[in-house]
């Protein structure tokens, strides 16, 4: 790229330029070309079933039912859309969205998109330290905080798998989303939850403009849409070795695009699962109160009669805590070296945002105690939402100018539709905050 397409620098460097590439052997069938595009969706797809959206879903499922599945269908329909655009900008230019982001805006708008970026990333880590010590806890009985301590050990872990190559780690999310689908497909006959409500909750309601619910929802929408998931899935899309002509740039959104929509319809339904089981179990039975994950787990059992469901319940969420870490460290690091181009070793970028997540949870922890946790986990994902518009805003502005995207802008519908989805985001934030601050 040069001046003239659109951007201020030919080239910012490769991102994850320290991870292998994965090449595509174009003297293969294409169906077989598209069996080497496949991973980077499931790393997205993680996004929906991190232990901050484990508390947003109890809480919504306990308190309203089936409502807010609406939530999750919308939120689900927009990370689609969103996700492939980012993999359109990632590979049509060559860049992820934090270096387009440093290319296009003057220093100090770079800067600040820059710490917005990064407070995401803290708030994702946030839930992942909770989810994994709250997991840890139900299972082995560890005090939470001794979990929330132990979290900074999957360092080691990141850095094993990232030295034996992408595959590996890919290998390892995939597996953990696995774990996490098994668990609540038996948690859906356990509970065996009414038809007729699950499929009306898919519809919205005017239900949704209740501030009560409203919170709820957004938060829902911050722990679906999740503002790292754009910057992630930009950069991800180029760990494969595709040719870089408009032939094999168009071959390459194609197969990224349906690789992304499958994992993320996947997890969709991984995802309603978790509002699912807390209607049917909790909302059903009266509890309308549960709203803490260890609540959830000590009653799964007695109301589902099942010994195995509390179980299982934990299970899940331990892999839901280790499947986000995964890509909270890919993130950071793709965020760091595209906004300010500063290259730290992988495990020192893991550490320090690890760090930067454990010290709230242990204050909470020490002063509130179990149930401080519930309300971190949703606050959190709340900051994830407000935070999307910074996210979304420039993702838009690059897919729809021809001067960067050349051949490959989007459509007059598609661009429509995307500042349509954006003007959503920003006016449910704006809503949820005028409530918080001006409501009764």
């Amino acid at each position: 790229m040069t001046a003239k397409d659109g951007w201020r620098k030919e080239s910012l460097g490769e991102s994850l330029s320290d991870v292998t590439r994965i090449q595509v052997d174009y003297t293969k069938p294409p169906w077989k070309r598209f069996l080497s595009f496949l991973g980077p969706g499931a790393l997205v797809a993680v996004g929906y079933m991190d232990p901050g959206n484990w508390a947003t879903s109890i809480a919504g499922g306990s308190a309203y039912g089936y409502t807010l599945l609406s939530m999750v269908l919308i939120s689900s329909l927009m990370a689609i859309y969103l996700q492939a655009l980012s993999a359109r900008l990632g590979i049509a230019t060559g860049r992820d969205l934090a270096q387009a982001c440093r290319d296009h805006f003057s220093k100090p708008a770079a800067m600040a998109l820059w710490i917005s970026a990064e407070i995401a990333i803290i708030a994702t880590d946030l839930a992942e330290v909770i989810g994994t010590a709250i997991a840890l806890n139900l299972l082995f009985g560890l005090p939470l905080i001794i979990g929330v301590c132990l979290t900074v050990a999957d360092v080691l872990l990141i850095l094993l798998l990232q030295n034996k190559g992408f595959r590996y780690v890919e290998a390892l999310v995939i597996t953990l989303i696995a774990t996490i689908a098994v668990a609540f497909l038996f948690e859906m006959i356990f509970s065996r939850p009414e038809l007729a409500p699950m499929l009306g909750g898919l519809v919205p309601s005017k239900k949704l403009l209740d501030p009560a619910v409203l919170y709820i929802g957004i938060g829902i929408l911050g722990a679906t849409v999740m503002p790292h998931n754009l910057y992630l899935h930009s950069a991800i899309v180029n760990t494969r070795g595709y040719a870089r002509t408009p032939e094999g740039k168009r071959e390459a959104i194609k197969f990224s695009t349906i690789d992304s929509t499958l994992a993320l319809t996947f997890a969709f339904f991984i995802n309603a699962s978790i509002l699912i089981l807390a209607a049917a179990a909790f909302n059903v039975a009266g509890r309308t109160d549960i709203a803490e994950i260890q609540d959830a787990y000590k009653l799964l059992s007695p109301l589902l009669g099942a010994t195995a469901a509390s179980v299982l319940f934990a299970v899940a969420l331990l892999a839901s805590g280790q499947n986000s870490t995964l890509t909270g460290t890919l993130t950071g690091q793709i965020v760091m070296e595209g906004f300010v181009n500063i290259r730290l070793k992988p495990w020192i970028r893991r550490l320090v945002t690890r760090l930067i997540a454990i010290i709230p949870t242990v204050i909470v922890v020490l002063i509130y105690g179990e149930k401080g946790t519930g309300q971190l986990l949703i606050l959190s994902q709340v900051v994830l939402s407000l935070q999307l518009s910074f996210a979304v805003v420039p993702l838009m502005m690059f897919s729809t100018d021809k001067t960067k995207m050349g051949e490959f802008v989007i459509t007059p519908f598609w661009k429509w539709l995307g500042w349509a989805i954006t003007a959503l985001i920003i006016g449910l934030n704006a809503f949820l905050l005028i409530q918080t601050f001006f409501g009764s």
